[in-house]
């Protein structure tokens, strides 16, 4: 049987999933700051860097640390909190919450549970990324992180090889070189374009072929920030 928000909860709490800037905090919408003002609570990736965020938005909420490492643990302490009919501002370090980041437990178990969950719409780095690539924008798959190991990162991006959509990948600056080159053998020289620092001061893309990305990752001492990685279909190449 469907189920849906509106299951009866005579205490029904809210679960409100804010997306956060990725770099320019201009980016932040008027809405998600009006919900992290009134969250009763607001549970975040790293109390640290949300700290920041309100500070500078001049505000000050309770905060609950929910990470991949501990929210498996968390979730009963969150749902406590909406039994008793409060509300809960879930957010990542930056973007939107369960993209390659934790919540997707807390989430389930808030529908579980026949409260409330609601999205506030906002930054997303590989849409960013996508939009600017140069790419085919539609269909697409975004893949996440691949796995830090060489085997298995082949073997992730060989899933992808004859998929006909436009790949997109989210990467660390110390994993980039090694998946550039496993991409290029994996995947051929395809058109792919990547992206850093998205939104803040120091923005680049660089767009061309796998080929071209592998040959400018050699010449650089390293990367900052993480990087998404976008690359053509096997159909377009």
């Amino acid at each position: 049987m469907p189920t849906s928000d509106s299951s009866t909860n005579p205490r029904r709490g809210r679960l409100l999933l804010v997306a956060t800037p990725i770099g320019n905090l201009s980016d932040l919408s008027s809405r998600a700051r009006d919900a992290l003002a009134t969250a009763d609570l607001i549970a975040c990736e790293d109390t640290r860097r949300t700290g920041r965020l309100l500070a500078h938005l001049e505000l000050k909420r309770p905060m609950l640390s929910v990470h991949e490492h501990n929210e498996a643990g968390r979730v009963s302490q969150v749902i406590e909190r909406l039994d008793r009919g409060e509300t809960v501002a879930l957010v990542s370090d930056a973007g939107t919450p369960l993209v390659s980041d934790p919540g997707y437990r807390l989430v389930k178990a808030t529908i579980d549970h026949h409260h409330e969950v609601q999205a506030l719409p906002g930054p997303a780095a590989f849409l960013t990324a996508l939009v600017v690539s140069g790419l085919a924008p539609h269909p697409f798959t975004f893949a996440g992180f691949p796995p830090p190991k060489t085997g298995k990162r082949r073997k992730f991006l060989a899933e992808y090889a004859q998929l006909p959509h436009t790949l997109i990948l989210y990467e660390s600056p110390h994993r980039i070189s090694r998946t550039l080159q496993d991409a290029l053998e994996v995947l051929g020289d395809r058109p792919a374009s990547l992206s850093r620092e998205l939104t803040k001061l120091h923005e680049e893309t660089l767009r061309g072929t796998l080929a071209a990305l592998v040959a400018e990752d050699g010449k650089r001492a390293g990367w900052k920030g993480e990087l998404v990685l976008t690359i053509a279909s096997a159909a377009t190449c």
